[in-house]
């Protein structure tokens, strides 16, 4: 009991400062302001969509971009990642519908080369197309994400009202099965927790992100952080951006959607094995495939987030006071803190309670992440493996289910 008393104090200590101090991490309060003022001129935009095998969710996504009301000028660029089901063809008809409003030119990106991911390959070939149309503003969006018609306009007037490099925004993200509306907030919640929000802002802070979904960023900015090359294999490319380009001097802001959504997602994760390969395809890269920092976040999940609970029972079974009460006052900060996300996706607060068993799960997922990386199976996705310094993107044995594309 004397340890598991200390053990619980320790966890408590840290959920207060994560409560208090860590940035105001659980908040969701980070948003696009309602009325941003509106420039004197509208900068052109170019979108760029890299899509591989999207055909599922195209006719889902593309009328809303092509059909935004942005004032000023915009043109789209969806580059095809060696798709096989006809992602092309479906973008050049779904173009055709739209009319002339919003041009799309579909272009197919060659096999990624040595170092190179299939993502991050395809924007390449997006933001070259685009740079030689000579456009001010990229729009990097995947292909699962639906635009609310003034995304754009709302997402540039923000930009030019605060002078950032980087705007970007975290989707809505799909909770219409069991296991979404489970794991899906509980991913947005320990994204946030890595990446305050807030501190994303902050000129002088390290903390460094974007959400791959919706990224405007200046090409100017883009070009003075060295371009793509230089995170050509990262495979959390959106956070390898945001870095990117704040240590490059840029101004950087990472928010949520708003309601009604700025940007969702429609893509499905409709069983467990759906969201577990999502995770597993980059959770052990997070960690730069190091055993040392795999032991000491399996360590820190225990101790945050599956201890409390087990502390708050023993210790109440045991009428050990120690225990209970720092077990169960970390289990209350835990609810707390995850109840603006439920909220946000209109779930109930009291979901929170399960939160410890939702982190071991995670957990979980964090060890198979490693265990495929250590059998070269890691970053898998649609059939490509992610390359290996000095070798190009192969493809996979036996496909995985298709991942994020975040």
């Amino acid at each position: 009991m004397p340890l598991l008393g200390a053990l619980g104090t320790a966890s408590a200590v840290t959920w207060a400062y994560l409560l208090i101090g860590h940035g105001g991490f659980w908040l969701t309060s980070t948003r696009l302001p309602a009325e941003a003022p509106v420039p004197e001129t509208w900068p052109s935009v170019g979108i760029i969509v890299p899509a591989r095998d999207e055909a599922a969710v195209l006719s889902q996504t593309l009328p809303t971009l092509l059909t935004q009301d942005y004032p000023g000028e915009l043109a789209g660029w969806l580059i095809d990642d060696g798709s096989s089901d006809g992602t092309g063809e479906l973008a050049r008809a779904l173009a055709e519908l739209a009319g002339p409003r919003t041009p799309l030119t579909v272009l197919a990106a060659p096999p990624p080369p040595p170092g190179w991911t299939g993502k991050l390959n395809a924007l390449q070939h997006g933001v070259a197309a685009a740079s030689a149309a000579g456009v001010e503003l990229l729009l990097f969006t995947d292909a699962d994400i639906a635009h609310h018609p003034a995304s754009v306009r709302r997402l540039v007037a923000s930009a030019l009202a605060s002078d950032d490099d980087l705007v970007s925004l975290m989707a809505l993200l799909r909770t219409q099965t069991r296991w979404e509306r489970t794991l899906i907030p509980a991913f947005v919640y320990f994204f946030a927790q890595l990446y305050p929000f807030s501190r994303v802002a902050r000129r002088s802070g390290r903390t460094a992100a974007a959400a791959g979904g919706c990224v405007l960023l200046r090409r100017s900015a883009l070009e003075r952080a060295g371009g793509l090359r230089r995170i050509s294999g990262s495979l959390i490319d959106d956070v390898a951006l945001g870095r990117l380009l704040k240590r490059s001097g840029a101004r950087t802001w990472l928010g949520f959607t708003s309601d009604p959504p700025e940007v969702r997602s429609v893509r499905p994760y409709p069983h467990l094995i759906d969201l577990w390969t999502m995770v597993t395809r980059s959770a052990y890269t997070q960690l730069r495939r190091c055993p040392v920092l795999l032991a000491g976040t399996l360590a820190g999940l225990g101790l945050l987030y599956v201890l409390p609970p087990i502390a708050a029972l023993v210790g109440l079974a045991q009428r050990s006071p120690v225990p209970a009460v720092t077990g169960l006052g970390a289990w209350v900060a835990m609810v707390i803190t995850q109840t603006p996300i439920l909220r946000l996706y209109g779930l109930s607060p009291l979901r929170g309670l399960a939160l410890p068993a939702i982190a071991a799960l995670y957990a979980a997922m964090t060890v198979d992440s490693a265990r495929r990386h250590t059998r070269g199976r890691g970053g898998a996705w649609k059939g490509r493996l992610a390359p290996t310094p000095g070798r190009p993107a192969r493809p996979a044995r036996g496909a995985d289910p298709p991942g994020p594309g975040w």
